[in-house]
């Protein structure tokens, strides 16, 4: 099993910036990816950005592109997600997810509000 906590989440005024961070603990040995969603109400949830954890490639939404930055530090287990610029409909509940293999996600964060304000 692998936990995961996020943190940094909160209130920015349009054209600000946020940094999200998330702990993974456990059995994080050998994970694939870890990446973050997005869920804004009454929208279904999305994936706005990963990264390989072997190797560092990323992938990145289109609509954030640009805008965010996904880094990490394996020896601390953390991912981070830099939001630069951040638009109203960037407004989510944003969750840490990790995979143990291509093409799912197994294990996920409680998720964290990022509001911001026009």
């Amino acid at each position: 099993q692998v936990q995961l906590v996020e943190s940094g989440g909160g209130l920015v005024q349009a054209g600000g910036s946020l940094r999200l961070s998330c702990a993974a603990s456990g059995r994080t040995f050998g994970l694939y990816a870890m990446g973050w969603f997005r869920q804004a109400p009454g929208k279904e949830r999305e994936l706005v950005t990963d990264i390989r954890w072997s190797g560092g490639s990323t992938y990145y939404a289109s609509s954030v592109k640009g805008r965010f930055t996904i880094s990490r530090d394996n020896a601390k287990n953390t991912v981070y997600l830099q939001m630069n610029s951040l638009k109203p409909e960037d407004t989510a509940v944003y969750y840490c997810a990790a995979s143990a293999a291509a093409g799912h996600y197994d294990y996920w964060g409680q998720g964290t509000q990022v509001t911001v304000s026009s």
